[in-house]
């Protein structure tokens, strides 16, 4: 028997959790299918404080709090290990309201998310994979979706929300993905013990470290654990002869001498996971009758941990939208979905246009000599605390910025040059088909 629903979310991560519990406390009829089980791995450990707002909606900070690691900030490391990292304390940020955030698990902050949907009405199904879609204009959309038990069952929803992930399901169903050529990485990362942190609040900090083919992260978590990683070029990826775990150690042995003091004595605990190019963009973000969030929408390399916030940022938008859809306040609804493309769009391509430039000699430089003539050091920290979409005077000093690093590359032309060609063979690579998917081994 075919059952029904207002709303379907395919996808139970942080943006699909933030789309149910918001549309249920709304007082919709939302049923979310996960494809897995909860908790289960992901990566993604590094919050930002504008997530601290999101959550406090959510009505579970505190939850997230108990699982977390105090973090009130992020360093990047000097390529020269006899300097000091730079710090960027959120504390000095344009806005000092919002000082503070968490570094979490992603298995115990997912599941919290989850079970926050469910307490708030929505129907959570996991172990549930959507398989296919029927779209059909003015009628409610039909859902195939086969259980733990492989047994298939259709499923009636006035809206669908895709908050799949990196399966994009209505990404590959419409066919509109398409690789960001512009973010070709790929990325390689586990979690260990015996990782040396320092004491007091510092100990919390995010560590970025560039090496000659990317850059490494250093997460502290709770229970001694910190995950590491490193995000690369897909072709250095692609040269591993080994297993992901040999090869990690193989590559942060390329890092900087402070970063291999740090990891001398760790002790890998699970697996190392290795992943080929992982950056695309879907052409739509809303179609009659659906939506894309979060990652099931975009994604780019992750190095200012912007992905969760994004994601939860959006599907809290395009909720309004979708709440005055179903209310038939199509007036409301045009407005609203205006205001959700152009915020998310918007937010993206803040965070793409640093992202894409991280590697190269002239960003390399002015994060580890950073200066505040106009505020523009506060502005990117700000930007770093995600404090990008209000009117505060971040998004004036973040073009400032981009000025500043321009005549840095063309005081650092030589080097920018070669950046550059090296960027623009990666970039005909992708296009060409050169990466592919690296699965765990």
């Amino acid at each position: 028997m075919r059952q029904a629903c207002d709303v379907a979310v395919i996808g139970g991560g942080p943006a699909g959790s933030t789309a149910a519990s918001t549309l249920a406390s709304m007082g919709w009829k939302v049923t979310l299918f996960e494809k897995a089980r909860h908790p289960r791995f992901h990566i993604g450990e590094s919050l930002l404080p504008m997530n601290m707002p999101v959550l406090k909606e959510l009505g579970v900070f505190e939850e997230v709090q108990k699982i977390g690691v105090y973090k009130p900030g992020a360093e990047f490391c000097d390529p020269d290990p006899r300097k000091a990292p730079h710090r960027f304390f959120f504390r000095d940020a344009l806005d000092k309201g919002y000082p503070d955030a968490y570094q979490v698990r992603r298995d115990q902050f997912d599941e919290i998310l989850l079970r926050n949907a469910a307490r708030k009405g929505a129907q959570v199904l996991e172990e549930h994979r959507v398989t296919k879609l029927a779209f059909a204009e003015g009628q409610p959309t039909v859902l195939t979706v086969r259980d733990a038990a492989d047994e298939v069952q259709e499923w009636e929803a006035r809206y669908v929300v895709d908050a799949s992930g990196r399966d994009t399901v209505l990404g590959n169903h419409f066919r509109i993905k398409r690789k960001n050529m512009r973010h070709g990485s790929a990325a390689i990362f586990g979690h260990f013990r015996n990782v040396p942190r320092e004491e007091g609040e510092n100990g919390g900090l995010i560590s970025i470290s560039w090496f000659p083919h990317g850059w490494t992260w250093t997460i502290p978590l709770q229970d001694g654990i910190t995950s590491v990683g490193a995000v690369c070029d897909p072709e250095y990826l692609k040269s591993r002869d080994c297993s992901p775990a040999e090869f990690l150690q193989r590559t942060l042995a390329l890092c900087p001498s402070n970063v291999q003091e740090r990891m001398s004595g760790a002790e890998q605990v699970g697996e190392v996971r290795a992943t080929g190019n992982y950056s695309y963009a879907c052409d739509r973000m809303v179609f009659p009758g659906a939506v894309l969030v979060g990652d099931a929408w975009a994604f780019v390399d992750p190095v200012f941990s912007s992905g969760v916030l994004l994601g939860m940022r959006s599907a809290q938008r395009a909720s309004k939208y979708i709440d005055a859809y179903l209310r038939n306040d199509l007036a409301q609804a045009e407005l609203l979905q205006e205001e959700f493309e152009k915020q998310t769009r918007r937010s993206v391509k803040i965070f793409s246009w640093m992202i894409a430039r991280f590697n190269s000699p002239a960003i390399r430089h002015l994060f580890s000599h950073p200066a505040n003539p106009f505020r523009v050091q506060e502005a990117v920290t700000s930007m770093l605390a995600g404090d990008i979409d209000r009117s505060n005077g971040v998004l004036p000093r973040l073009l400032y910025f981009r000025s500043i690093y321009y005549l840095y590359c063309f005081a650092l032309l030589p080097k920018a040059i070669r950046e550059w060609r090296h960027r623009s063979r990666r970039a005909q690579t992708e296009f060409r088909g050169g990466t592919t998917e690296v699965d765990a081994a």
